[in-house]
């Protein structure tokens, strides 16, 4: 640095040198060796380090944790081409491990920060040292991560339940579509369950909506329990839910439906001292190369559920059966 203030007066250096240390951003000047030249006040106060203990010290002998393959590329790209170099949060969360300047009340453990390298030509133009402006920017940081995780959940929400938990019609619906069409490529197998609760109007009619909507809740939740992760479930509308089989044959298929009749069948639920108890009716499909796609898909293990409740209700269906 001290060429590049030889023509300065002294008053003139030691205002300038006040500013340094006192702007709210890490300033840090290396030499071609990676040598600390300047090391201003925002960089002591987080790493509790004195200038005077990191001058003519190289950085990465310093700080070991730095990464120090990725960094001296950026910098010997400045010295090499004379021009700013440039890294985002995004790209790297931190430079310098400092903690958050609010770890109290802030979310964020860390500070995050933006780096910007500027080359600083002496006076004969020759490039011998560079700048490390490091910038906090947790608070842009987090905003951007909560607004994020809010759109995410929003996105969420948008595809859920809000009974059941379970996928909605629509996004269950694109998810059938897609493993059908997974299916029809590379020749797997899967089956498609519908089921209705039996006879759910007089559940409402006897007990109320809300017993309805236990009643639905229940059901989601003995579906979660008894389906593989794999597996897609969602509401359908109403009393209806469907469920995709992925990768099963048809005996897999029918192990599963009567798992889920069964302990459908089992379930008590009791509210305002009543017990409610109910059943589930089933119809299962095999996918196929089929047409009219997963809606044709739909409509047979629909037909499928239709002859389980025409016939009896309370049992499982396969269509073609």
């Amino acid at each position: 640095m001290k060429g590049q203030f030889s023509e300065a007066n002294p008053t003139e250096l030691h205002w300038l040198l006040g500013i340094l240390q006192d702007v709210d951003v890490g300033l840090v000047v290396l030499d071609r060796n990676m040598r600390v030249q300047l090391w201003n006040g925002f960089m002591e106060n987080h790493s509790g380090r004195s200038p005077s203990e990191v001058r003519e010290q190289n950085l990465f002998a310093l700080f070991p944790e730095l990464p120090e393959r990725w960094l001296v590329r950026k910098i010997e790209s400045v010295f090499l081409l004379n021009n700013r170099a440039f890294s985002s949060w995004q790209e790297r969360p931190w430079l310098f491990r400092f903690d958050s300047y609010h770890p109290i009340t802030g979310q964020a453990q860390f500070m995050y920060q933006n780096l910007t390298i500027i080359p600083m030509p002496s006076l004969n133009g020759e490039v011998d040292q560079v700048c490390l402006i490091i910038y906090d920017v947790t608070d842009t940081a987090m905003d951007e991560q909560a607004l994020q995780q809010a759109n995410s959940e929003l996105e969420w929400l948008g595809r859920t339940d809000g009974l059941t938990g379970l996928y909605n019609r629509r996004a269950w619906e694109e998810l059938l579509s897609a493993e059908y069409k997974r299916s029809e490529r590379n020749g797997g197998s899967a089956v498609l369950a519908m089921f209705d609760i039996d006879h759910f109007k007089r559940v409402n009619d006897s007990h109320g909506h809300p017993a309805g909507d236990e009643v639905i809740r229940q059901v989601a939740e003995t579906v979660n329990t008894i389906k593989r992760e794999a597996d897609i479930a969602g509401r359908y509308g109403g009393e209806e839910f469907g469920v995709v089989l992925v990768d099963t044959d048809i005996e897999g298929a029918k192990r599963f439906a009567e798992r889920l009749r069964s302990a459908i069948e089992a379930l008590e639920i009791s509210l305002g001292g009543e017990t409610i108890r109910f059943t589930i009716s089933i119809g299962l499909a095999v996918v196929g190369n089929y047409p009219k796609g997963h809606e044709y898909w739909l409509e047979l293990a629909d037909k499928a559920l239709y002859h389980a409740k025409e016939n009896g209700r309370n049992r499982v269906s396969v269509y073609g059966e």
